[in-house]
């Protein structure tokens, strides 16, 4: 004769303990991952079979009294516990608590299988619940720490907590990095930035600042030295990293309508705020530039920058320009002056310096090989002119220009 839903559940209390202690040899058994757990978690998963045991013989009395089980379920294991096994494993947790009653329940009648079977269900997508919470509050609090570190980056003030909380947030780059700057579009897809930035083997920290979307760029590995050849024969294949305006270019699309400045590369994510500085001063002044590309690397804004104040442009400008011409030849800067004066005008330069316009043209050949700038165009030639014109002004008396005419 079958057993009452009164009997049933009297009985399910008496068996309660077998249940769990069932339970937990059954999970030792099947379950390899439970096992290799440090007592103190292990003792947590035991308790979460346990209180589901108890939660469903409650639930079993009365369905309507425990509408939400997960709060008794998960409320006996420790907050640590979301982070020490995955929804895979809890859901291979809740198989394993739901066949031993099953197995002990046998003979419990239709009524208590049917219980089982809706239980295990609800159970199932409480557990799913628990985790989507704990991911969400996750993922709201990354992004608030993500703000955070953007912010510090831009300000430039850091502190000795920031590397952990750049390591908090999953940063896998390696050497240098580069800072985007841009307008926010009205729908920011994040997830899209990094979906792009992982094909691109790149890593990236996104900020919104007002109207402006910052995005701190590195390299996903630094790149490896090629091996020797091996045994077969057959040579090692070097990974090139990826140019940073290449990737800059591949993320454009994210960004809203307007100006997009890349900062120049730097050694490491502590020292990113160089590079944003240049990139926030870039964007500042892009609008001067009339054919201004899309993206435009900060340092093509030099002189844009340095006419705005920007003391960071002015130094690299007579760092990079001023300074190796000065020290490497006064020839070379003389004809540079006299070149740009002359309206970059080969005859009118040979004139004013009495030389063959053949040995002009050398010499600005020999200009670009020492700092790399092409003076025979008209967006370098501007960039250089003003390299010089802050140079002499820094000079201490004011007489570069004549110091190189002499």
């Amino acid at each position: 004769m079958p057993r009452t839903k009164e009997e049933t559940l009297a009985w399910l209390r008496k068996i309660s303990g077998e249940l769990s202690t069932a339970t937990l040899r059954r999970l030792e058994e099947t379950l390899p991952w439970f096992s290799e757990m440090p007592p103190g978690r292990r003792s947590a998963v035991g308790l979460v079979a346990q209180a589901g045991i108890t939660s469903f013989i409650d639930w079993f009395e009365d369905p309507t009294a425990t509408p939400w089980v997960a709060s008794d379920v998960f409320g006996a294991a420790p907050r640590e516990l979301l982070r020490s096994i995955s929804l895979q494993q809890t859901l291979q947790l809740i198989r394993v608590v739901v066949s031993v009653v099953e197995d002990r329940a046998k003979d419990g009648g239709e009524i208590l299988r049917d219980a089982i079977l809706l239980y295990s269900r609800e159970i199932a997508f409480a557990s799913a619940d628990v985790y989507a919470r704990a991911a969400e509050a996750r993922g709201l609090w990354d992004a608030r720490l993500e703000a955070l570190v953007v912010d510090s980056i831009l300000t430039g003030e850091y502190d000795d907590e920031l590397p952990s909380r750049i390591a908090a947030l999953g940063w896998h780059g390696h050497g240098e990095v580069s800072v985007l700057v841009g307008t926010a579009p009205r729908m920011l897809d994040v997830d899209q930035i990094r979906r792009t930035a992982r094909h691109m083997r790149a890593d990236v920290l996104i900020g919104v600042q007002g109207s402006r979307l910052v995005v701190v760029i590195g390299r996903a590995g630094a790149p490896q030295p090629a091996e020797p050849a091996g045994a077969e024969g057959e040579a090692s294949v070097q990974v090139t990293p990826i140019d940073f305006l290449e990737i800059a270019t591949a993320l454009e699309p994210n960004f809203g309508s307007g100006y997009l400045v890349l900062g120049h590369a730097v050694p490491s994510i502590v020292d990113a705020s160089k590079s944003a500085k240049a990139a926030l001063a870039g964007f500042a002044v892009a609008k001067a530039w009339r054919n201004c590309p899309r993206p435009v690397h900060a340092d093509d804004l030099l002189p844009e920058r340095a006419f705005a104040g920007d003391s960071l442009a002015r130094a690299t400008l007579v760092g990079r320009i001023y300074q190796p011409l000065k020290a490497h030849s006064p020839e070379l800067l003389n004809t540079l002056w006299c070149y740009l004066d002359n309206g970059r005008s080969l005859e009118a330069t040979a004139r004013e310096l009495f030389v063959h316009p053949n040995t002009v043209r050398y010499r600005l050949k020999r200009v670009t090989d020492v700092i790399g700038w092409d003076a025979t165009g008209a967006r370098e030639a501007l960039i250089l002119q003003s390299a010089l014109v802050i140079g002499a002004i820094a000079e201490p008396d004011g007489a570069g220009r004549r110091r190189a005419l002499r």
